[in-house]
């Protein structure tokens, strides 16, 4: 058998404190303060506490130089069999083939070290965004204010008032109007289904492919109506459909060159009987409950491999990605908005039980966001940021 370190693997010291009585009455601060290490490796996901002997081994070992175990030093070989039964440890042994190939399709997605350690410890499950507001006692922006204090000026100035130029203001026209109307939309109308074609225009605007670049049989680039690093387009969209005429409630993925809807199994333990489809979403978007009446909901969720092809190894791949995902996200809102529809994003959503309803391995594409659309409800239950009175004074004076 021999060894080598993991790919990627990030050590973090940490302190955690908390408030001590004893401590206070014995002369000290009042506060104890635990320190640990904790090892960070993408390929696992999970955070891992390892003691003095076991970080010393890690950074003895080489990622990339397979050795002999039976080289190591008696402190070494002691720290050996843990840290090998985490993962952070890979040997060309068949009982631990299972964590090297996770190790090695972290390598062979050329993720940058960083980007890819972001992402791995930013994703969640289980999460409840409501709730933790609510504890937290921040569920409005009074509330917020008076918890969190004064946030940074809304507005930077650089320059004094009078060095600045100041420029005409054009009066509004058409597009000017649209964008006026674009507002995040918490409130869906669930009983008023979406018209087909207009769910297919939607869809053909926002995600499909334009046209084709064909360099060779295997090198195609698309021409979207967003723009995307690299011009590779990474971005694939998952949807869960709720209400939409002739359309079954459920998952399909969008196949984006084809313009067609892909169905995809119920996952297992789920049903869509009742209101399963709508708890679904729930849990989707961390019981964000303004949008769990959405008609669409679109996990937009990137193939990694497609841009690190081209960027391996780059500070800035991740970074052009998650570019690619306001893009998508804003032209859905003002093509919806054209339409007469509301639409969202939103990032606070539950990673990981996304990407296992939906067979994704995030290694190599992974939920990044949900946004979504739908018809726009009569009356505002959730508040909605429209100071102008664009969407919601529009739809008083309709009704």
């Amino acid at each position: 058998m021999r060894i080598r370190r993991c790919g990627v693997a990030y050590i973090e010291p940490r302190e955690e404190s908390e408030f001590s009585l004893d401590l206070l009455l014995t002369g000290g601060d009042g506060i104890r303060r635990d320190r640990r290490w904790l090892a960070l490796a993408p390929h696992l996901g999970d955070e891992v506490e390892v003691d003095v002997a076991e970080r010393e081994l890690l950074g003895a070992l080489s990622p990339t130089q397979w050795i002999d175990p039976d080289t190591l030093d008696t402190e070494a070989a002691v720290a050996l069999p843990r840290l090998i039964d985490l993962g952070l440890v890979v040997t060309d042994a068949a009982e631990h083939a299972t964590l090297r190939q996770r190790d090695e399709a972290l390598r062979g997605t050329y993720w940058h070290p960083l980007a890819a350690t972001l992402h791995a410890f930013t994703r969640w499950s289980g999460v409840n965004t409501v709730k933790n507001s609510q504890d937290s006692g921040t569920e409005t922006a009074v509330a917020m204010r008076e918890v969190l204090g004064a946030p940074p000026v809304e507005a930077a100035t650089r320059a004094a008032a009078d060095d600045a130029v100041n420029l005409p203001r054009i009066p509004p026209n058409d597009f000017d109007a649209l964008l006026a109307r674009r507002a995040t939309c918490r409130n869906f109308d669930a009983q008023r289904k979406v018209p087909f074609e207009q769910f297919s225009q939607l869809l053909q605007r926002v995600f499909a492919a334009q046209a084709e670049v064909r360099v060779s049989d295997d090198l195609v680039f698309l021409k979207k109506n967003v723009p995307s690093g690299g011009g590779l387009h990474p971005m694939e969209c998952y949807l869960i459909v709720q209400h939409v005429e002739g359309v079954a409630p459920g998952l399909y993925h969008y196949q984006s060159t084809a313009h067609a809807l892909e169905p995809l199994a119920v996952p297992e333990g789920r049903s869509w009987d009742g209101d399963g489809l709508r708890d679904f979403v729930m849990d989707m978007v961390a019981q964000q409950h303004w949008f769990a009446d959405a008609h669409v909901l679109v996990i937009l969720a990137p193939r990694f491999d497609r841009t690190f092809w081209k960027y391996r190894h780059h500070a800035k791949g991740y970074r052009v990605v998650a570019l690619e995902a306001g893009h998508l996200s804003q032209t859905l809102y003002l093509s919806a908005t054209e339409a007469g529809l509301g639409a969202f994003i939103t990032g606070a959503i539950n990673e990981v039980q996304i990407e296992q309803a939906f067979g994704l391995d995030p290694i190599h594409q992974g939920a990044l966001a949900i946004c979504g659309f739908g018809w726009r409800a009569q009356t505002m239950e959730t508040a909605e940021l429209d100071p102008n009175g664009e969407v919601w004074q529009a739809a008083t004076d309709a009704a």
